[in-house]
């Protein structure tokens, strides 16, 4: 399986929105955006049970996640893969994404009375553009 280089996992720890995209039961794309992560070698961002993402991925565990740089549209990654979802840890980890993508005044978005789940995708595929270790350092 391919691995994220470490100029892949610093953008991914950057305040990138991502493009996820599941599969509907008809086999139709469903796209949303979302805060994105990186922990290991598993992109992760964050949801909540019972919404769209969260039933697709438990029916069907492909997935997509693509990223680019707000500013340089020259700089971009993409990552195919397999969805796992984790309900350990994943109301400090929303609550930790909104710090990042909101600053340090952000309000937390655990305890809203949803029930947060981290999705973590294990990468089967990985194209980028510009984010080469031996460009990136």
């Amino acid at each position: 399986m391919p691995e994220l280089n470490e100029a892949q996992k610093a953008f991914l720890r950057g305040a990138h929105l991502a493009v996820v995209t599941a599969l509907r039961p008809d086999g139709s794309p469903h796209s949303t955006v979302v805060w994105v992560d990186c922990e290991g070698d598993d992109v992760v961002f964050n949801t909540a049970r019972g919404r769209a993402k969260e039933r697709y991925l438990l029916a069907d565990p492909r997935i997509s996640v693509m990223t680019v740089d707000s500013e340089d549209f020259h700089l971009w990654l993409g990552v195919e893969g397999r969805a796992t979802l984790v309900d350990e840890g994943a109301d400090e980890h929303i609550d930790m994404l909104a710090v990042r993508y909101g600053g340090p005044g952000a309000a937390r978005v655990s305890g809203r009375g949803e029930q947060r789940v981290i999705v973590r995708v294990r990468p089967e595929r990985i194209e980028h553009e510009g984010l080469d270790d031996s460009i990136r350092n």
